[in-house]
C-alpha cells in the first residue's frame, strides 16, 4: 500500500542513513519500524524505566571488581 507521510527533514536524514548502512531502502526501514513498534507489547512502564536492570548480566563481573578494589585497598605499602 502507498501512503505520504511527513518527516521531518533530520530524521529523514538519519533514517536515510540508518537505512544505507543496513543496506535497505527507508521504505523497508519505516515499515520494520513500525512492524516492531506494533508487534512490541502496550507497558505500563515508562521510557525511562526500560534501562533498570539492563546490565543485570555484569552482577558476577561487577562483584569480581569490586572484590579485587578491595583487596587492593586492603594492602598497607611499607
Amino acid at each position: 500500500m502507498r501512503t505520504t507521510i511527513d518527516i521531518p527533514e533530520p530524521t529523514f536524514q538519519q533514517a536515510k542513513r540508518l537505512a544505507d548502512a543496513k543496506g535497505i531502502t527507508v521504505e523497508q526501514l519505516v515499515a520494520e519500524a513500525l512492524e516492531q513498534r506494533i508487534r512490541a507489547p502496550s507497558s505500563s512502564r515508562k521510557d525511562w524505566m526500560h534501562g533498570f536492570g539492563a546490565l543485570a548480566d555484569l552482577k558476577q563481573e561487577t562483584e569480581r571488581i569490586t572484590q579485587l578494589i578491595e583487596e587492593e585497598f586492603e594492602q598497607i605499602d611499607p
